[in-house]
């Protein structure tokens, strides 16, 4: 069931948004060429507690049930889609491009965004891989409005990266957001539009496109948790909460 929020809740997810979005902007800033990314995730947790809420994603359950996410913030580098954890042994380097995925929790409810930061020197094709998932997300949410369908977010998304000779990854979706992490709907980033639920005053979601170089499959890594494409290609990774609200989509995790 797709949850419509009240004025209350959304009020609350907005805030839950803002403290997301200058965190995950501060933790952007802090990337260069020998950071490790246990120093991101320490940054990270530390600013989420002085901001007076709580990580989305530590001790997060894997679907298995039988482990949990160990960090605060997802950072993948390279052709780690989604998922990666820091480590202090992982160390940001020239021509890395790094996705940062963070989310945190106030008040009951949540907020959700993720974005890439290519470390110069960058060739030409990761950093129109880095614009083109950025204006993807972007595609998605100028069609998330009342009347509309859920999958002409996924069509938009998927025609934009599709025409610049990117590929989309099917393993991973956007989703409803609220009062948990994940709730219905899942977003996929492809598919024909016209298809799924209509679009409502008052929902909240989070569209995420995962963007890759080459071949759109992932497969898992031993630790259960990061996802990498399966031909070693480099991947990108956007992502907002927005409410659909006053017959538009508004950002939630945007800073101004």
């Amino acid at each position: 069931m797709i949850i419509i929020k009240t004025e209350d809740e959304i009020k609350k997810m907005r805030e839950a948004g803002r403290i997301t979005g200058v965190i995950l902007q501060e933790v952007a800033m802090m990337i260069k060429p020998g950071v490790s990314t246990l120093k991101l995730n320490e940054y990270a947790e530390k600013r989420t507690q002085e901001l007076g809420a709580k990580p989305a994603f530590k001790n997060y359950p894997h679907p298995s049930g039988l482990i949990r996410y160990p960090a605060s913030i997802c950072i993948s580098i390279n052709e780690e889609v989604v998922h990666g954890i820091p480590s202090r042994e992982k160390i940001i380097k020239e021509g890395d491009i790094v996705s940062l995925d963070f989310g945190v929790v106030k008040n009951g409810y949540y907020g959700d965004s993720a974005l890439t930061v290519g470390v110069e020197p960058l060739d030409e094709r990761k950093r129109e891989l880095i614009e083109v998932t950025e204006k993807a997300l972007y595609k998605g949410i100028a069609v998330a409005k009342p009347g509309a369908r859920l999958s002409d977010i996924s069509n938009a998304v998927q025609t934009y990266v599709e025409s610049h000779g990117f590929g989309i990854v099917r393993d991973f979706t956007g989703h409803g957001i609220g009062s948990s992490l994940h709730e219905e709907p899942q977003i996929p980033n492809f598919g024909p539009p016209g298809k799924g639920p209509i679009l409502q005053e008052r929902m909240t979601m989070a569209i995420e496109p995962m963007v890759t170089m080459g071949d759109w499959r992932v497969t898992i890594k031993s630790d259960g948790w990061t996802a990498v494409t399966v031909d070693g290609l480099p991947s990108a990774h956007f992502e907002h909460t927005i409410v659909i609200r006053n017959g538009e989509a508004e950002i939630l995790t945007k800073v101004e």
